[in-house]
């Protein structure tokens, strides 16, 4: 980080009301051509929730053929999505309730590509009987558990409760016996090798050791597992079109596997803080949010307005937003990044004044629109076009 690359976003976000959030188009762009590259050629279903934003949607889909589809993280977003012309939509988690399940019947009546995701009997019986009522049928995605298991250690994230080909094939006979649904593919999602950094400097040596140590050994469970449920599917006469797998985590080894037909990428294009921490692979820090400077209580530190915009998951300083620009600024371990405030510690080479951004990243990606209305889109030390997150469409889905 040079100054003159703290400039440029002085600079693009000077005439801005801050807080502000914004995306580098530049920075975008190589992610979105990384991402390609480390897909070598199988597709890449793009996770709106780590994007959040129609327009950035929009530009990572144009960007290469091999960008297909959208995996949404909730019904009531994919009826939103098809109500602004997306297509292909495959909503990645369970839906129950009955608002999303007619949002999603709906959607299809009406001609989008829609697909949702079931582990057991009882969602099938639920999607069905709602797409029944609406004379539709709603493809469904079977979601097989990828977690595994070391020495009585779960290593993994607590998904769906298909493990195996004969849970599987329960499954998508629920499916095959039931009307208002038909079976589409699989999703097996490798959580713990995509989403969980490895070389994380708020772990200690030993434990980003143990973590290299359980992801070598679980790829070739992993691999061997989600090849066994679509053999035994394929066997059993069922049609699998779609094998989805994968995270910006895992793009070559999900790509490398035989049975996958697409990989999944969300955070790989804004590259939030917590994916620096990852030995195989690297991207860009395209997304962040500037805060303004008005206070100096102390020659070198730099209280901000705003700030604290925390990260879900396990409390941790990993779940903090990052000062990165100007380079050097750190949060104080008292106070860290506040509500209304954040002061920073800085003493280099840039001067800043009140009224001055600190630009910070966010832990994770699409987390950062929850809480803006507006993402500023820069390019070379300019604001290009202000466009709406969710939050500015005026939609919360969760």
């Amino acid at each position: 980080m040079t100054v003159d690359q703290y400039d440029d976003y002085r600079t693009a976000l000077s005439d801005e009301t801050l807080p502000g959030a914004f995306v580098d188009l530049d920075l975008l762009e190589t992610n979105a051509a990384t991402v390609r590259d480390r897909a070598d050629g199988t597709p890449v279903r793009v996770a709106s929730k780590s994007v959040r934003c129609r327009a950035v949607l929009d530009r990572v889909l144009a960007f290469d053929d091999c960008f297909q589809g959208l995996m949404c993280f909730s019904g009531l977003e994919a009826a939103h999505l098809a109500a602004h012309d997306f297509d292909d939509l495959l909503v990645a988690y369970p839906l129950w309730e009955r608002a999303e399940l007619d949002a999603v019947c709906d959607a299809l009546g009406d001609g989008t590509d829609v697909q949702v995701m079931v582990d057991s009997a009882e969602h099938v019986d639920r999607v069905a009987s709602v797409a029944r009522e609406h004379d539709v049928t709603v493809p469904v995605i079977l979601d097989v558990d990828m977690s595994t298991e070391h020495l009585s250690v779960h290593f993994g994230v607590r998904r769906s409760g298909v493990r195996s080909p004969a849970a599987a094939l329960d499954v998508a006979g629920s499916i095959a016996d039931a009307d208002g649904v038909s079976f589409a593919g699989v999703m097996g999602y490798e959580a713990q090798l995509a989403g969980l950094p490895d070389d994380d400097p708020s772990n200690n040596r030993l434990m980003n050791a143990v973590v290299r140590f359980l992801k070598r050994r679980s790829r070739p469970r992993l691999r061997e597992r989600r090849g066994a449920v679509v053999d035994a599917l394929r066997d059993a006469g069922h049609e699998v079109s779609l094998v989805n797998g994968g995270g910006t985590g895992t793009v070559e080894f999900t790509a490398a596997d035989p049975s996958v037909t697409e990989v999944t990428v969300g955070s790989g294009f804004y590259s939030p803080a917590l994916f620096d921490h990852y030995r195989r692979f690297q991207h860009e820090p395209a997304a962040g949010f500037a805060v303004a400077v008005t206070r100096r209580p102390d020659p070198d530190i730099y209280t901000c307005r705003g700030g604290g915009y925390e990260a879900s998951g396990p409390p941790g300083v990993d779940k903090q937003p990052v000062p990165t620009y100007p380079a050097g600024a750190t949060l104080l371990d008292g106070e860290g990044a506040g509500e209304v405030q954040t002061p920073v510690q800085y003493d280099g080479p840039v001067d800043l004044s009140l009224g001055d951004p600190v630009v910070f990243r966010h832990a994770k990606a699409g987390e950062l629109c929850e809480r803006f209305r507006d993402l500023h889109l820069v390019r070379d030390g300019a604001v290009v076009e202000t466009v709406p997150t969710y939050r500015g469409d005026g939609r919360c889905f969760l």
